[in-house]
């Protein structure tokens, strides 16, 4: 009787199957139907990029800070006559005088300096754009003290009106370095972005939000 059950044609089994609903062999259904799997769902987390985030916590404020320092280091050479002049310019030079000694002591501090906070810090996506916008805005404004350099390198003056000229330039350079490294360096301690003149477009052009 079993052996004459497996001999028989398969439209005979296939009548004798059971019809479920989701049975591959349900004849209503005409084709195979499947059950959405667990494992198949889609599932979609949001991860806030830290890369692209303009807030700020306290080791992003400091190092922000901080590098308001680069530029000014750099040209502090410019305040070499309004220094002499104005006393309390004396008083706040004169505890940065050891950290000044050090920047200047080997010629190529300043380019290794650049090297550092362009590719470890700007580039490095690691850092949040607060700090890398920050750091970019010092790199550009220290590249701006190549102009005031190379008049100075093409036009010497000993004295008369070129060299009154010559300090004037001077002294406005080394208080925009000045107006600089305050307003930066205090507004990154208090968690603002501080946009400088001139160099905060082009700070923005290389560090997109």
């Amino acid at each position: 009787m079993a052996m004459n059950y497996l001999l028989s044609s398969p439209s005979t089994i296939l009548h004798n199957q059971p019809n479920y609903p989701f049975s591959p062999l349900n004849p209503k259904l005409g084709h195979f139907t499947t059950l959405p799997s667990r494992k198949s769902r889609i599932t979609t987390t949001v991860v806030r990029s830290k890369g692209n985030d303009d807030s700020a916590d306290a080791p992003d404020r400091l190092i922000s800070a901080i590098t308001y320092f680069y530029p000014f280091f750099d040209g502090v050479q410019y305040g070499k006559y309004v220094i002499t002049q104005v006393s309390p310019l004396q008083a706040f030079i004169q505890p940065l005088v050891p950290a000044i000694r050090v920047f200047k002591s080997f010629p190529f501090n300043g380019f290794l300096v650049f090297l550092t906070l362009y590719f470890v810090v700007v580039r490095n996506p690691n850092f949040s754009r607060y700090v890398r916008f920050n750091t970019m805005q010092a790199i550009v404004l220290d590249v701006l003290l190549i102009f005031p350099d190379l008049l100075e390198r093409t036009f010497n003056p000993r004295d008369g009106v070129g060299l009154d000229l010559m300090m004037s330039l001077d002294s406005t350079v080394f208080l925009f370095l000045l107006v600089s490294l305050i307003y930066g360096s205090s507004s990154c301690l208090l968690g603002q972005l501080p946009r400088l003149p001139i160099v905060a477009d082009a700070a923005d052009r290389q560090v997109p939000p």
